[in-house]
């Protein structure tokens, strides 16, 4: 039996680990917290659904936009504006996340409760020609979306996620299934879990997040607050699907074209590297390109904001 240990110096997206982790400092309770709105949004329509509530601005094509776990609709602020001018706009946030109430998603089944959600958005207003982008956990529900319920997009941007986050925890070369990352990851979970309601630790949180970004003195004081607005107990079993879902056998069911989008940085890994991990992780999908803003953490739309808005605007023109 392989022992499965986090596996650390790899990917900038193993920052996402990092960012789980975060979860283990002491939370506010999603009652003491404050919701974190998007600047773009606060007066916009706003659709709530069991696992998602999601605010509609601008007029024209479709444009689904899906942020990462413990993020807000906000993360996606950089780029709303623009897209707004000649798309309606569907911003998505998890119940649970930057405050709000966690309603169906203190139960197991939150990834496939919000693929469930989209696609009732997407149905229910017959949507056509959908562009979706989600960035890292949102980009793992994309592929999702995208693998199950062809017919619902038309296209897929993925920002710095994979279809198997498992691999990051054991060492490269090393063949990982969920049922060797379930035990650790379930005992991440109960650890998170745990958390709920306990004072907040401003330093541990800020602490845990540095690694997101490279241009901290930016974009710290946002990623610390979106951290600590989140309901431990949502972003403990978000995690937890998050680290035991495998989509890398479904990825030749996904019909439409895939944009990925990763990070690199100059301290590790340099951007060679960083591309064939992902070409080998993405191996089997039909239709697939990748792309890079330039040198960035995890959260690339902070980090690079007009290469990625470039990126996202290409993406949606098709």
């Amino acid at each position: 039996m392989i022992r499965v240990k986090l596996c650390k110096g790899r990917l900038p997206l193993f920052a996402i680990l990092i960012a789980l982790w975060a979860a283990l400092f002491p939370h506010q309770s999603s009652a003491q917290a404050q919701p974190a709105q998007a600047a773009t949004a606060v007066s916009a329509p706003l659709i709530q659904m069991d696992h998602i509530s999601v605010q509609v601005i601008g007029k024209g094509s479709p444009v689904i936009l899906v942020p990462g776990l413990s993020s807000p609709r906000a993360a996606w602020d950089g780029v709303v504006p623009e897209l707004a001018r000649a798309h309606t706009v569907y911003l998505v946030q998890v119940n649970g996340f930057a405050g709000d109430d966690p309603r169906a998603n203190l139960k197991p089944g939150i990834l496939s409760g919000i693929v469930a959600d989209l696609q009732t958005l997407i149905k229910g207003r017959k949507l056509k020609n959908v562009a979706l982008a989600g960035h890292s956990m949102g980009g793992l529900v994309g592929l999702m979306l995208a693998a199950r319920h062809p017919d619902s997009v038309a296209r897929l941007m993925v920002v710095d996620a994979l279809p198997y986050f498992g691999v990051l925890m054991a060492p490269p070369g090393t063949a990982v299934t969920p049922a060797m990352v379930e035990p650790r990851a379930a005992q991440m979970r109960d650890a998170v879990a745990a958390s709920y309601g306990k004072p907040a630790d401003a330093a541990a949180a800020e602490a845990n997040v540095r690694g997101l970004t490279v241009k901290p003195e930016e974009t710290l004081a946002r990623m610390k607050a979106w951290a600590m607005a989140s309901d431990p107990r949502v972003a403990a079993q978000a995690m937890y699907e998050d680290l035991t879902t495998d989509m890398r056998p479904e990825l030749a069911a996904i019909r439409a074209p895939v944009t990925i989008v990763y990070a690199w940085n100059q301290s590790y890994p340099r951007k060679d590297p960083a591309d064939a991990f992902f070409r080998k992780e993405y191996a089997g999908t039909p239709r697939i390109r990748f792309v890079e803003p330039g040198e960035a953490g995890h959260f690339v739309m902070l980090d690079q904001p007009e290469a990625f808005a470039s990126l996202l605007t290409a993406f949606v023109a098709g």
